[in-house]
């Protein structure tokens, strides 16, 4: 889990707030989930050519 036990124990020994710890932690990983979403709905990767002007688009509400 990329290291999280030993950043969260570092964290406690340095006396981090470990609210904003987990706040980016968690930001990351649903940033990564939702570009893997976007890729896996358009079926093609953040600026592959394959994409220009294929009129897939992702409509938002």
């Amino acid at each position: 889990m990329w290291n999280f036990t030993k950043t969260l124990f570092s964290a406690v020994a340095l006396r981090v707030n470990i609210d904003d710890l987990f706040q980016r932690k968690l930001e990351v990983a649903l940033n990564e989930l939702l570009k893997t979403e976007l890729t896996a709905c358009l079926d093609y990767e953040k600026y592959n050519p394959i994409g220009y002007n294929s009129g897939k688009i992702l409509s938002i509400l």
